[in-house]
């Protein structure tokens, strides 16, 4: 999501908390993670080595818990609010101007593409949910956390990271922050409920391969 040319001004240390909590780090992070917990399996397979294998499954587990609590929800978000609000007034979010700096193909990378990208990973990999408590609880600190971040930042500077809070005044912003939160916890629930269909599915699936057929 666009954020002000101007907060390149802002002294170091929330440009560096900005960097940790970016929408976009948390993809190329899990991802990252993805394309390593594949690579150490193809290595690990067969080896026989009890050592690498428990560190696999942590990976699994850390690949698992990033999938459920952030990637999916945060990605389905972005998408989602990026180009509702680009829709209406894209002014707001990411301004014409920025057109000029940023091709189109780079625009639809940071705000299109992850979405699919989750869903084909969700797809292809069975990934375990935590439970549903402990899930909710993380993403519900991770959004409050990230929205204190923004007040903060915002309280310091003067400026909104992002645009289009300028654009709307203090209860809409404290409604539009407490909607934020809400919909994380439903896009925590849509992924929940997401993954299991996809695998319950499959399993169906393989299990009626599995049944002797009729003759």
């Amino acid at each position: 999501m666009y954020v002000h040319a101007e907060f390149a001004f802002v002294p170091r240390s929330y440009g560096l908390t900005r960097a940790v909590v970016s929408l976009q780090v948390i993809q190329a992070v899990f991802f990252g993670i993805c394309v390593l917990t594949d690579l150490s399996s193809l290595l690990t397979r067969g080896s026989g080595n009890q050592e690498q294998e428990r560190q696999l499954k942590k990976l699994i587990s850390l690949r698992d818990w990033m999938l459920a609590v952030l990637a999916f929800p945060v990605g389905v978000f972005v998408v989602a609010v990026f180009w509702i609000i680009y829709a209406y007034d894209r002014e707001m979010i990411y301004p014409k101007l920025l057109d000029n700096f940023i091709p189109g193909w780079l625009n639809h990378g940071m705000h299109t593409t992850v979405l699919p990208f989750i869903l084909i990973e969700m797809r292809t990999s069975h990934h375990a949910y935590p439970s549903r408590n402990s899930g909710l609880a993380a993403i519900c600190t991770f959004s409050v956390g990230y929205i204190l971040w923004v007040c903060w930042v915002h309280h310091v500077t003067g400026m909104w990271v992002y645009p289009f809070l300028e654009h709307i005044g203090p209860g809409a912003r404290i409604i539009f922050f407490g909607s934020t939160t809400i919909l994380m916890n439903f896009l925590y629930l849509l992924g929940e409920v997401l993954n299991s269909y996809i695998w319950d599915t499959q399993r169906s699936m393989e299990e009626e391969k599995e049944k002797p057929k009729l003759e």
